[in-house]
């Protein structure tokens, strides 16, 4: 690929791309935990679990594996707890990575179309992102239970290509994790990632992508408007 790419639109990721989200994760986890009189789990594992919305949080925080099943009745116990202790505390610790503000600013000077699409719940999402100072900058948030299908679905992508009158190879994803790079090229769209991330403790230079971006406002750099 030359660079810089033309572009009409960026969409971004939430969890490890935008917010150092985390902190209120684990914090919520290890709440839930304790009510159910289990051992908490530590913030190292927290973040390799993150990345497919939170009820395959719960399952992997109650089980240890990233696709193991816990006991029905246990989860249906567990899910609505960790609900609860996310939902009162969802941008206790959250913070924007550094540059994220920077990028964000760089992007609107450029007059792009920008979104945020993420797996978490919109019961969550919107709350974060205006607590943290992020809602304004986007004209468009998707959430995971927006749709009926969510990344690594191309779904997310091509409902923002359509809402921006864009085609999607003029759709720009910035991400952090291997949904990402899949849902971006299903729907046809280049695809940049943070290394900074929660790509399950696995470097994103591995993942079928465009570039590696140290930060968002390296990301502008890359990019010229169409």
């Amino acid at each position: 690929m030359k660079f810089p790419i033309k572009i009409k639109a960026v969409v971004i990721d939430l969890d490890g791309t935008l917010l150092d989200t985390a902190p209120d994760l684990a914090h919520a986890a290890e709440l839930m935990m304790a009510e159910l009189g289990m051992p908490p789990v530590p913030l190292a594992s927290i973040k390799t679990y993150i990345g497919n919305g939170v009820s395959r949080l719960v399952k992997r925080v109650l089980t240890g594996s990233m696709d193991a099943e816990p006991d029905a009745a246990l989860f249906a116990r567990a899910y609505p707890i960790y609900q609860k202790h996310y939902g009162a505390h969802v941008s206790l610790y959250s913070r924007p990575f550094p540059g994220v503000v920077e990028g964000l600013q760089a992007l609107r000077a450029m007059d792009m179309h920008v979104a945020c699409i993420t797996n978490k719940a919109e019961v969550f999402t919107i709350p974060l992102l205006r607590d943290t100072g992020l809602l304004d900058y986007f004209e468009l948030v998707l959430s995971g239970d927006t749709l009926p299908k969510r990344k690594p679905d191309p779904l997310p992508l091509l409902h923002a290509c359509k809402h921006f009158g864009v085609e999607p190879g003029e759709l720009l994803l910035i991400g952090d994790s291997l949904n990402d790079t899949q849902a971006a090229r299903a729907a046809g769209s280049p695809v940049f990632c943070v290394p900074y991330g929660y790509n399950r403790g696995r470097p994103v230079a591995e993942l079928d992508l465009d570039a590696v971006v140290p930060s968002l406002p390296e990301a502008s750099k890359l990019i010229t408007k169409a």
